[in-house]
């Protein structure tokens, strides 16, 4: 008998769930993200918030995330933006699709110091013959099928 596997999105949901409640369970479904995910794990990024669609995620000012004018890096800055619109948009497919950035766009107002705090949560999803559009709040996402 065949077996089904699950989507990515309830892969880490149901991992999520049984880690997040625990003391440190946080911590440890965010190390167990970056190593599944190696360039995003070195951002070092901790997981607050998990839900089907919605997601919130925070970095913490330290050496590594730091550049010349000792602030966080910009390029940290996009990758934890592409970390958790990508994980509140993988939540909120279907089950039978897969999705993979195919572009992004950062502006950045000031420099960025101190903890910071990345939420996303997707609105609407479409589902068209070759893509899938979902929006979020502040970002458009398409996503080749």
């Amino acid at each position: 008998m065949a077996q089904t596997q699950e989507s990515p999105g309830a892969q880490l949901q149901t991992l999520w769930m049984r880690l997040s409640p625990f003391p440190g369970g946080r911590w440890i479904f965010s190390k167990i993200l970056g190593w599944k995910i190696p360039y995003t794990g070195g951002l070092g990024a901790t997981i607050v918030t998990l839900e089907p669609g919605h997601v919130k995620v925070q970095l913490r000012e330290r050496r590594s995330v730091r550049n010349h004018l000792q602030s966080i890096h910009a390029i940290a800055l996009a990758n934890l933006g592409e970390l958790t619109t990508g994980l509140a948009l993988v939540g909120a497919l279907p089950e039978s699709i897969r999705g993979i950035l195919v572009g992004l766009n950062v502006s950045y107002t000031k420099k960025a110091r101190g903890t910071i705090e990345s939420e996303a949560s997707v609105q609407s999803l479409r589902c068209m013959s070759r893509w899938i559009t979902g929006l979020t709040r502040r970002s458009v996402i398409a996503l080749e099928t």
